[in-house]
């Protein structure tokens, strides 16, 4: 279309399928051409915490600037959002300020320099920063790091349980906490899998959803992603849940299903 790039937005860790972009590759190419590399990892980034993992994220100290949400892998409190850029020439507060005569006085008796609202791209925010600070504390390194570690190894759990068991199936070998799968149930086990099949498994799904909740057991999310029918997606995060939870998960929608 005759426009400029100027920046190429790279994704670790989607939404649906916890997919991580190539990094490397990626800022080979905008190193090239002079390009700004922004990494949206709001969701995977917190596999850095996390020796064993961190792999996923390989390249992601050329980026550029980062996005980054502690509360959902971490399960800091909501929410607690960062943006980190490796400029250090006051770029957001070139950005972001409007120098208001109201807010962060310069001539006040301490130094202003604390007054870090007036770079924030929403004034009156939550310094969300301190939220995170002190479940650190708490916590410490190693235990946001058994936090990571626990919940991928719950998650590869689940995978293997998954197909072990008949009816299940993954859509793929995920990459990080996100396990996307279906259930295929007894009527349809022996149907072959042309438009058919997919139009009577893309009701699967919605009603064993209506049917757990309806009986209180549990909730699991579901979705349809890019011409794959609705499928189930479970991300584990909570350090409180076992393996026994994700017995009983499977268990529970073979119950549910027994009759579809």
């Amino acid at each position: 279309q005759g426009s400029a790039p100027f920046l190429v937005c790279a994704t670790a860790g989607t939404t649906v399928l916890g997919a991580f972009d190539p990094l490397d590759k990626i800022a080979d190419i905008c190193e090239k051409h002079g390009l700004w590399l922004h990494v949206d990892a709001s969701w995977g980034g917190s596999a850095l915490i996390s020796r064993k993992h961190c792999r996923v994220l390989h390249g992601i100290h050329r980026a550029d600037s980062v996005a980054w949400n502690p509360h959902k892998m971490l399960l800091a409190g909501i929410q607690c959002c960062a943006l980190l850029v490796k400029d250090n020439s006051g770029l957001l507060k070139k950005c972001y300020s409007a120098e208001a005569a109201y807010l962060f006085q310069q001539d006040k008796f301490y130094d202003v320099s604390y007054d870090t609202g007036d770079k924030s791209i929403q004034c009156s925010r939550r310094p969300d920063a301190f939220k995170f600070w002190l479940m650190w504390k708490a916590l410490g390194t190693t235990g946001l790091e058994e936090r990571v570690n626990r919940a991928l190894a719950l998650a590869r759990y689940l995978v293997e349980e998954i197909k072990k068991r008949e009816g299940f199936q993954l859509l793929l070998e995920p990459e990080y906490a996100n396990v996307c799968f279906w259930y295929i149930p007894p009527s349809l086990r022996k149907m072959e899998e042309g438009p058919e099949f997919w139009q009577k498994l893309h009701q699967v799904a919605p009603t064993i959803k209506e049917r757990m909740m309806k009986k209180g057991s549990m909730m699991l999310g579901y979705q349809p992603h890019r011409g794959k029918v609705n499928f189930f997606r479970q991300v584990v995060i909570s350090p409180q849940v076992s393996r026994e939870d994700m017995d009983f998960l499977l268990d529970e929608i073979e119950l549910l299903a027994k009759d579809l």
